[in-house]
C-alpha cells in the first residue's frame, strides 16, 4: 500500500520536472534569437549613420556646386536676380538642417527607430508561428526513425533524372524525366508497365513547352512543378493533362549556386509531403545552408521562408516529411548514403546533426531522392537505377 502511495506521488513529481526541462528548451531558443535580433539590428544602426554621413558630404558638393554656378549668373534683370536669391535661401535652410543631423548622428535617433522595428518584428514573429502551426497542421507528427529497405524498379542507363507518383491524385501513373536538362514528360499507366523492357513504346510522351534543368521536379496535384532551364530561379507550373502552362513564379535567392554539392546540375529541389509544395536551394548568404520554402501550390505565391543548418557541402539530395528537411550526405567518389542532418521548420529545438540513418546494402550516389506522403515512401534515381525505399517512422 505504501508502495503505491510513493508511486502515486512520484508521477506529478516526474511530470513536473519534465514540463520545466521543456520551458528551459523555450526559453533558450528565445535567448538565441534575441541575440540574432540585436545583431541584426545593430548591423543596420551602423548602416544607418553611415547614410547620414554619405548623405551629408553628397549634400555639401552639390552645394558648392550650387553656388558656383550661381555665382556666375547674369544677375542684372530682376526676375533672374529674384529666383537666384531665392535659391541662396533655400540652401541656408537646407545647410541648417545638414548640420544639425551633423550633430546627432551619434546620437540615439536611429536606436529609438531600430527598437520599435525589433519590437514591431518580435510581434510579427509571434504572430507568423501560429499561422505558420495552423497551415502546416501540428497533427503531423511523425519522424523517420530509419529505411528499412530497397527494391530496385528499373536500370534505366541515364545518369541524371528523376521519377515519381503523384501523391495528390488516386491514379496509379508513373512519371518519368530523364536528363538534367530534357522537355519530354514520360507517363506510364502503372508500375508494371514502366518495368516492361521497351519503355519508350508504352509511355505516353508529353512534351513540354519549355525545357527543365536539373532533377528536382515534382508532380502534385496533376501539375509538374519544375526549374526552367536557363533560368536563374523560375518555376514553372504545367498542366499535364491540358498540356500548357497554368503558371509562373520566381523563387528569391535561389538558383546561384547547387542546393547539394554532390548533385551541381540541380540548383532548385522541389519537394512534397503531407502539407503539400516546398522549394530546396542553398544561398551563398547562408554560407552554403539549405533554405526551405512553403509553396502555395494553387497561386505559385511563397508562404514563408526557412534558414535551416544543414550544409550543402557534400550533399547528394534531400527530401521533406511531415514539415522536417532531412538532407542525404555522401563522399565525392560515392558511397553509403547517410541522412546527416535533421531539420523541423515548427520546431527548432527538433534539429539533429548525424542522426545515424543510413541507405541499406548500396553503394554508390543518388541524383535525386522523393517522399510520397501517400506510400510513406522514397523515390529515388541513384547511378541511373530507380529505387524504392521503404521506412520505418515513429512519433515525435
Amino acid at each position: 500500500m505504501v508502495v503505491l502511495q510513493v508511486h502515486f506521488l512520484l508521477i506529478p513529481f516526474l511530470m513536473s520536472i519534465m514540463g520545466a526541462a521543456q520551458y528551459m528548451m523555450q526559453d533558450a531558443a528565445l535567448l538565441s534569437y534575441i541575440d540574432q535580433r540585436f545583431l541584426s539590428l545593430e548591423k543596420r544602426l551602423e548602416k544607418c549613420n553611415q547614410d547620414v554621413l554619405e548623405y551629408m558630404e553628397e549634400f555639401r558638393d552639390f552645394s558648392k556646386t550650387v553656388l558656383s554656378r550661381l555665382a556666375g549668373l547674369n544677375t542684372a534683370e530682376a526676375e533672374v536676380k529674384s529666383e537666384v536669391e531665392n535659391l541662396l535661401t533655400r540652401i541656408e535652410h537646407a545647410q541648417r538642417d545638414i548640420d544639425y543631423f551633423g550633430s546627432v548622428t551619434d546620437s540615439n535617433a536611429c536606436i529609438e527607430v531600430h527598437e520599435d522595428l525589433m519590437e514591431q518584428q518580435l510581434l510579427e514573429e509571434a504572430e507568423g508561428k501560429k499561422r505558420l502551426k495552423l497551415m502546416l497542421n501540428a497533427s503531423c507528427d511523425h519522424v523517420l526513425a530509419g529505411i528499412k529497405s530497397l527494391k530496385v524498379v528499373k536500370k534505366t542507363g541515364e545518369k541524371h533524372g528523376s521519377w515519381m507518383k503523384d501523391p495528390g491524385k488516386k491514379h496509379t501513373k508513373i512519371y518519368l524525366l530523364s536528363g538534367s536538362v530534357n522537355n519530354v514528360l514520360l507517363e506510364f499507366a502503372n508500375i508494371m508497365t514502366f518495368m516492361e523492357n521497351n519503355q519508350t513504346l508504352q509511355a505516353r510522351r508529353v512534351p513540354l513547352p519549355l525545357p527543365w534543368e536539373g532533377t528536382g521536379h515534382i508532380i502534385y496535384q496533376g501539375f509538374l512543378f519544375y526549374h526552367r532551364y536557363g533560368s536563374l530561379n523560375e518555376i514553372v507550373k504545367f498542366n499535364i493533362q491540358r498540356r500548357n502552362i497554368a503558371d509562373q513564379m520566381l523563387l528569391p535567392g535561389a538558383g546561384r549556386i547547387p542546393a547539394y554539392q554532390l548533385s551541381p546540375q540541380t540548383k532548385i529541389d522541389l519537394a512534397v509531403d503531407e502539407q503539400g509544395l516546398w522549394a530546396l536551394h542553398a544561398e551563398p548568404e547562408t554560407g552554403g545552408n539549405i533554405v526551405i520554402t512553403k509553396i502555395n501550390p494553387v497561386s505559385m505565391a511563397v508562404e514563408h521562408t526557412w534558414d535551416s543548418p544543414c550544409s550543402s557541402k557534400d550533399a547528394e539530395a534531400a527530401f521533406m516529411a511531415c514539415n522536417t528537411l532531412y538532407v542525404v550526405y555522401n563522399s565525392p567518389s560515392g558511397g553509403t548514403s547517410r541522412i546527416q542532418c535533421v531539420y523541423d521548420v515548427l520546431d527548432a529545438l527538433n534539429t539533429y546533426i548525424n542522426p545515424g540513418l543510413h541507405f541499406p546494402k548500396r553503394q554508390g550516389s543518388h541524383s535525386t531522392i522523393h517522399y510520397n506522403p501517400k506510400e510513406k515512401q522514397l523515390f529515388a534515381w541513384g547511378d541511373g537505377s530507380q529505387t524504392i525505399y521503404k521506412l520505418h517512422t515513429e512519433q515525435k
